[in-house]
């Protein structure tokens, strides 16, 4: 069910989350920090809405940089909704790997979906190659 008249609400993937950590020195780069620092900006002013997974958790645990780690969860706390496994995010995890996503990246977007997100923010090479399935009307149709 689409939420009316709210903020639009977004998801960044870990790997938005860590390129303002990766080497600025190419300008690939230093332009997706740019535009994933702008976004966070909307959402410090209250423009945009952020959404948080298990899977950010999850990843950003294991990150081994204690400032970069300290740093990303920081985000969880602006956030207004947040997931925690279920059913239907495992089913659309199935769907994305069954589509050609990695485990966790699949998880991604099935939790993005389930909170309603208007927007899927990555850097991952992986997933925007595999673009055309994260369309929310054609990714999976849950039980």
């Amino acid at each position: 069910m689409k939420r009316l008249h709210e903020k639009i609400r977004v998801y960044l993937d870990n790997c938005c989350f860590n390129r303002p950590f990766d080497d600025q020195n190419f300008l690939k780069i230093r332009l997706e920090t740019e535009a994933k620092l702008f976004v966070q900006s909307l959402i410090r002013a209250g423009q945009v809405s952020l959404a948080w997974s298990y899977v950010l958790d999850y990843e950003n645990s294991a990150n081994p940089c204690d400032e970069r780690r300290l740093e990303i969860q920081r985000w969880k706390d602006l956030s207004v909704c947040q997931i925690e496994e279920t059913p239907n995010v495992l089913e659309g995890m199935r769907d994305g790997i069954a589509k050609g996503l990695g485990p966790l990246d699949a998880l991604h977007v099935a939790c993005a979906y389930e909170m309603d997100c208007d927007n899927f923010l990555t850097v991952d090479k992986g997933v925007l190659k595999k673009g055309e399935i994260l369309f929310w009307d054609s990714y999976y149709q849950p039980g």
